[in-house]
């Protein structure tokens, strides 16, 4: 179940990057850039969970915090008062999109308020950039970053082992990070600002898990994979002097440095024929524990073991809890009780079915219990209940034969972490969520302890293809691994992911545009169909029939009354049907693997497109033509959409840097183009409720327009544009799919790699729109002015603090500059969305570039960070200038 991390929106970029160059379309001259003001609030439509959670860390000195990371989804901050996760990478942007992968975290026990990301998503090609060291000073709420000379792999095989990246807790300016593809030990003694390899570490590992991969993924040495240190071998200020360090090599696992990182020596006596997954010491008992599997995981693994070493004497322990001859399983989640020295848990993570298992033991390992054991086969008895009403989709909808249980205890369960503070609370990642427990202790007299989703904050799914109805639920997705949701409610989870057939990956779906209870999706399923149909707007589903050939998902088209539907799957042509798929005809005058679309009135009206070409059909998708228009981009990272209520109406976003890049409009069925020239780069484009007084509908866009990268709006049908995101919210890679709503003027869905289904609503729901920042004719910033200031983070001595400035007058900005005074001498240090100076007590916010214009009604936001001691009050008067603000 969930064995493949499937990310098609990144394998699109990377085929996008392929693209030759064609020639250019005559562009729209008229056009003119406009990147007015707007504030967005931004949120996840909530699925919670839905990814691989290969690590979770406990701050070892400060109760309560804790931070969990992701493979593809970044890294959050646990929030003990709401019992929620909070998002800390969301500020990635497009060009270091794989810097959302984080292969090892690590937060200071010296000093709390620092916390450091080892980030990269592939160390192969599919990943043009480097890796990277994030490092904060506010616990995650702002970033600054070390670039490496080689790559990270948060979505390589091994990224459950760790953490590869670890804090000295006796002298923390010093920090060692493990690197894949035979890079070494690398070493910081400046709190992560620079990094140099440590020149005489004896081995940079050799274990690929498939030496015969071409693609570099399964083929790259998965190197140096956790540091450890002994904290009782070093005093406050001095380098520790015992480290341990995990190697990938079967016969050699685990090296030791006794003076500080000066020399470093295999363990003698280790056991071999295994990879050490983890290594966690416990200086109180005096042990180094190590859990082992033959395989690198997060899928794989057959055999393993579970060892302890006593470092005082150099002893080596078998302390397996099952005999190795009866696992099929390797070990992997390892923990320790800091409160209870002897108590250890460690997980099955490969043991698929019939579940996952978590082992306990509380004398360091010399006997051991069972989260659940068979009573007589195939009956089980827990030793805990579980409560997934928080979301309850974690039962797949599955109705399984004993010994399997629904739901799951886990999968991929390689991160397990005792809190440090409480010994009743525990939790571990799977690769669908994160669970935990807070009556953990439970176990051990006799009684159940209960596991709940500890996930809430924390989204994690790839988004491939969205929708937005005009009647019905508000929201369709289509998602990697965990197929896709209806949500009639975006602040709740939905009940269940679609089902009958449940697809690994769905990767298109689309509905009828006058009949929005007829959707159709499509995706990707070991075996079974790959197509299904719901005549009551998504809620139920049944299964179509796949012609000959079928492989994939590929790309679906609805006709606009539901009367047929064409699709391009993988494995075969495209193909059509009349009715629900019973039958399919081959479509003739389009090639294979075409993206498929339907025109929104005609319903006899399809479109393609593939290579350069765009193809039209009139008869059903019978037969396609393709049209005698050029210059589009000549690659296939294209995504294009007809718009409601007008026949013909076709926008196209995609291109590659090294030919044609862009957004273009047809208005004829895509027989001509017209290139907009106000557009620099585009790859998504959707349409949404048009604003007060527009003729035409919304368009949403993730582009790059004036030289910016960001989410983009216009009202006006594309001659200016609003950006509506911010340098704080960009989300990595947003290229896949986007969608205005229909019903909610502003309301815009954002597909993310990752972080999954962002939504924005905006503050101006009239659809004012702004002025031209060129224009000197524009009035300057007097009038009315409202100001909410909010204190969102504090910590001990820093804080982060959000300021929404309105424009309450008659009369549009063209620039501001917000003034105010600290009562109690904070300090600023970052701001975001804003330029700031600061002199003694006194402080001035002035517009960038992209937001100064506000119209009448409308407001601006921008944040920042900053330091404070002792008292942290909020300051009572803010100026516009010489006016003064209304203080909300």
């Amino acid at each position: 179940m969930r064995r493949t991390r499937i990310l098609t929106a990144v394998l699109a970029l990377a085929a996008g990057l392929l693209a030759g160059t064609p020639p250019a379309l005559a562009a729209d001259s008229t056009a003119k850039v406009s990147l007015a003001a707007d504030t967005y609030t931004w949120k996840n439509a909530r699925i919670d969970g839905g990814g691989f959670v290969p690590g979770i860390v406990f701050n070892r000195s400060e109760k309560n915090l804790a931070y969990a990371r992701t493979d593809i989804g970044g890294a959050y901050r646990w929030q003990e008062s709401s019992k929620t996760w909070t998002p800390l990478l969301d500020s990635v942007g497009w060009d270091d999109w794989g810097h959302t992968g984080v292969v090892g975290l690590a937060s200071d026990a010296v000093d709390p308020n620092k916390v450091y990301a080892a980030v990269g998503t592939y160390t192969n090609s599919w990943d043009p950039k480097n890796g990277a060291v994030m490092r904060s000073s506010n616990r995650g709420a702002s970033w600054q970053k070390t670039d490496l000379p080689f790559k990270l792999g948060g979505n390589m095989p091994g990224r459950g082992m760790g953490e590869r990246l670890a804090v000295d807790p006796n002298k923390n300016s010093v920090l060692y990070l493990g690197a894949p593809s035979g890079k070494g030990l690398w070493r910081s003694t400046d709190s992560g600002v620079s990094w140099s390899q440590v020149a005489n570490f004896p081995n940079v590992g050799n274990y690929q898990q498939d030496p015969s991969d071409t693609s570099g993924y399964a083929s790259d040495n998965q190197g140096i994979v956790w540091v450890t240190f002994d904290e009782s071998t070093g005093t406050s200020g001095n380098a520790t002097r015992a480290i341990y360090v995990g190697v990938a090599d079967l016969q050699n696992s685990v090296y030791r440095s006794t003076d500080a990182g000066a020399t470093w020596t295999r363990l003698a006596g280790q056991p071999t024929g295994y990879l050490a997954h983890k290594g966690v010491l416990d200086a109180a008992g005096g042990y180094l524990y190590l859990s082992y599997s033959d395989k690198g995981g997060p899928y794989d693994g057959g055999k393993g073991q579970v060892w302890r070493y006593a470092t005082a004497t150099g002893t080596w322990t078998n302390i397996s809890p099952v005999a190795e001859a009866d696992t099929y399983y390797g070990f992997s989640g390892l923990t320790v009780d800091r409160r209870k020295p002897g108590t250890v848990m460690a997980t099955a993570y490969s043991s698929w079915w019939p579940d996952t298992q978590i082992f306990r033991s509380t004398d360091s390992g010399a006997t051991w219990t069972r989260a659940w054991d068979y009573t007589s086969y195939p009956n089980r008895a827990n030793r805990y209940t579980m409560d997934v009403s928080s979301s309850p989709w974690l039962t797949w909808g599955a109705n399984p034969s004993p010994p399997e249980q629904t739901p799951k205890l886990g999968w991929m369960t390689e991160s397990l972490e005792i809190d440090p503070f409480d010994s009743n609370r525990m939790m571990y990642g799977t690769g669908a969520t994160l669970y935990g427990t807070e009556n953990l202790t439970n176990w051990d007299s006799g009684g159940q302890f209960t596991i709940k989703p500890m996930v809430q904050g924390l989204e994690e799914t790839a988004v491939n293809d969205l929708a937005s109805p005009p009647s019905g639920a508000p929201l369709l997705s289509a998602l990697g691994d965990v197929g896709g949701f209806r949500h009639t409610d975006l602040t709740k989870v939905p009940s269940m992911m679609f089902t009958s057939p449940n697809f690994t990956t769905t990767t298109s779906l689309d509905f009828a545009e006058t009949n929005a209870n007829t959707v159709v999706r499509v995706g990707n399923l070991d075996s079974g169909p790959h197509i299904a149909f719901s005549t009551d707007n998504g809620a139920n589903w049944f299964a179509g029939t796949d012609p000959s050939g079928v492989s994939g998902g590929g790309t679906v088209a609805a006709a606009s009354d539901g009367s047929r539907f064409v699709w391009s799957p993988a494995g075969t042509g495209v193909q059509y049907t009349t009715g629900f798929g019973s039958s399919w005809s081959a479509s003739s005058g389009i090639p294979a693997d075409a993206i498929v679309e339907s025109d929104r009135v005609d319903p006899r009206t399809f479109y393609g497109f593939k290579s350069g070409k765009f193809y039209v059909s009139t008869d059903g998708g019978a037969t396609f033509t393709a049209s005698a228009a050029t210059g589009l981009p000549s690659g296939d990272s294209v995504r294009f959409k007809a718009l409601p209520g007008v026949k013909g109406d076709v926008w196209l976003a995609g291109g590659a840097t090294d030919g044609a890049y862009g957004l273009w409009h047809s208005t004829d069925g895509g027989a001509s183009w017209t290139k907009l020239s106000n557009v620099d780069q585009a790859d998504a484009i959707g349409f949404g409720k048009a604003a007060t007084g527009a003729s035409y509908q919304t368009l949403y866009t993730s582009a790059k327009i004036g030289g910016v990268r960001g989410i983009f709006r216009s009202t006006d049908k594309g001659a200016t544009w609003t950006r509506i995101n911010d340098d704080a919210h960009q989300w990595g890679w947003t290229g896949a799919a986007i969608t205005g709503d229909p019903r909610v003027y502003g309301r815009v869905y954002v597909s993310t790699n990752g972080r999954g289904v962002i939504y924005g609503d905006t503050s101006d729901t009239s659809g004012g729109g702004g002025t031209d920042p060129t224009d000197p004719t524009d009035p300057t910033p007097t009038g009315a002015c409202a100001v909410t200031y909010k204190i969102t983070n504090q910590w001990s001595g820093g804080f982060q603090a959000d300021v929404q400035l309105s424009n309450t007058g008659s009369s549009a900005w063209t620039g501001w500059s917000l003034g105010w005074a600290f009562p109690n001498a904070q300090t600023i240090s970052q701001t975001w969305n804003a330029e700031s100076t600061q002199s003694g007590s006194t402080v001035t916010a002035k517009n960038v570039g992209w937001n100064a214009n506000v119209a009448a009604g409308s407001s601006v936001s921008f944040g920042f960070t900053g330091s404070w001691s002792g008292t942290n009050g909020r300051p009572t008067a803010f100026k516009l200038r010489d006016q003064a603000c209304t203080v909300a």
